[in-house]
């Protein structure tokens, strides 16, 4: 059932150009993949990596499944970058009242280091969306934002980092969990600082 009016006003001009040109995206793709990475994955899923679901509603598939994968995949590179980093955090080994001593093994001094602190800060979705934009994501993917004239209120970082973890989810597909974590380490976690 429809009202006989609208509550809300119509924006006048909530038109969102979204690209179409291939170039543009093979330009991206290189830039996010590095050299030649236009080719290492096919059009169709290229163009999917980069497809919101709020695009043309969801009709034409989306990045979801992809941005799954390929989340997982950067929180796995995230977790043993922390683990093997000096920073970690050392704890002094003391005996108990028992004087028994704590197994020490030098593999495991990095464990202070890998907490959901610093996981979360590491890979905070605006961080993510601020390399996604780096890289010149914003200009390439598919989507319908709430608002033309306010893109940024609208989810940008949340597409943005979501279409990032969808080209590493897709590398992983097309490519094998080898090529996708170097993508991940290089191309996502030193941006970040990490590494």
């Amino acid at each position: 059932m429809k009202a006989p009016f609208r509550a809300r006003l119509l924006p006048v001009d909530n038109q969102y150009a979204v690209n179409e040109d291939p170039r543009k995206v093979d330009h991206v793709y290189t830039k996010v993949l590095g050299n030649r990475g236009d080719k290492m994955l096919t059009e169709e899923v290229k163009w999917l990596a980069i497809t919101h679901k709020s695009f043309d509603h969801g009709r034409r598939g989306y990045n979801d499944r992809l941005a799954f994968l390929g989340k997982r995949i950067v929180d796995l590179q995230t977790s043993l970058e922390l683990v093997h980093s000096p920073l970690g955090v050392k704890t002094s080994i003391t005996a108990d009242h028992y004087g028994r001593m704590p197994f020490q093994h030098p593999a495991l001094d990095g464990l202070g280091g890998l907490n959901e602190t610093s996981r979360a800060h590491m890979l905070d979705r605006d961080r993510i969306a601020g390399v996604a934009e780096r890289y010149g994501m914003l200009n390439v993917i598919r989507w319908r934002p709430k608002k033309a004239d306010n893109i940024r209120g609208s989810g940008a970082a949340s597409v943005l980092s979501q279409c990032l973890y969808a080209i590493v989810g897709a590398v992983a597909l097309q490519k094998g969990g080898e090529v996708a974590n170097k993508i991940a380490r290089e191309r996502i976690l030193v941006p970040l600082g990490l590494s």
